[in-house]
């Protein structure tokens, strides 16, 4: 069983590879809204979440990239009960509900987005995907295209995430996600989106850093004391959470119903 999940992940490479063309434009995309002092917003509710939270924060990666995350849509460790797993199925597929989280965000055309849904068929994740473009927010979708183009869309219109991208961007897993057939067990298991998923985000990640870089603006990198010494990751940690907060202060200074501490 390692073996042949080894084997079909190296497959999954493949894609990633031959997806190097849309990587590229991606990461221009991305990299304009980062020099522009913007934010690339990235989202995606339930399993998803994981690359969100790969973009940014963590080792090896640095400011630019607003991670919404909505703890009713991804909160999973108690699985059932209050909070439960069965609460966050319901509630990403609530038509309006993602109109009311870009309501928190002033939101702007020099921006980008990285919308992620496997299937491509949540209603909040396409609702996401469609206001950014009504907004002029250039979006790419990252979703698994065999797993997308087999499934129906739980949106009443029958619409995808795919029918509101840019760009898409595929993760090369499978039908159903789950990689592996076991002999005398009649569901696969093992899935394979999430290893498309990081691949495809840090690659990425690594072309946006050598645009911003090339731009005469090299990333504020969050990078480990044991590989560029105690002091150095301290001084990389605090510019790259303050350079955080300016932008993400941008999206909050006009949002919404003017007031007068805008003037002050």
């Amino acid at each position: 069983m390692v073996q042949e999940y080894l084997q079909k992940c190296r497959a999954i490479l493949d894609t990633v590879e031959a997806q190097t063309e849309q990587i590229q434009q991606t990461a221009r995309w991305f990299a304009d809204t980062i020099l522009a002092g913007r934010m690339v917003h990235v989202f995606g509710s339930g399993h998803s979440r994981i690359m969100v939270e790969e973009m940014w924060p963590r080792y090896g990666s640095f400011p630019g990239f607003n991670p919404i995350v909505e703890l009713s849509l991804t909160f999973h460790n108690l699985v059932v009960g209050a909070n439960g797993q069965r609460q966050a199925m319901f509630l990403e597929n609530v038509p309006g509900l993602a109109d009311r989280i870009l309501r928190n965000y002033d939101l702007s055309e020099q921006d980008a987005a990285l919308v992620i849904s496997s299937s491509g068929c949540n209603v909040v994740p396409i609702e996401m995907a469609e206001l950014f473009q009504q907004r002029g927010v250039k979006v790419v979708a990252l979703i698994t295209k065999e797993h997308s183009e087999a499934s129906t869309s739980k949106r009443a219109d029958g619409k995808k995430l795919s029918d509101f991208a840019d760009l898409i961007l595929d993760t090369g897993a499978p039908i159903g996600d789950a990689m592996l057939t076991v002999p005398g067990l009649d569901t696969p298991v093992a899935p394979g989106s999430t290893v498309g998923g990081a691949v495809l985000v840090n690659s990425i990640k690594a072309e946006v850093a050598r645009l911003l870089t090339e731009a005469g603006h090299p990333p504020k990198v969050l990078s480990a004391g044991v590989l560029v010494g105690a002091e150095r990751a301290v001084d990389l940690f605090e510019s790259a959470y303050d350079e955080h907060a300016h932008r993400l202060a941008k999206l909050y200074a006009r949002v919404g119903t003017p007031s007068y501490v805008i003037e002050k």
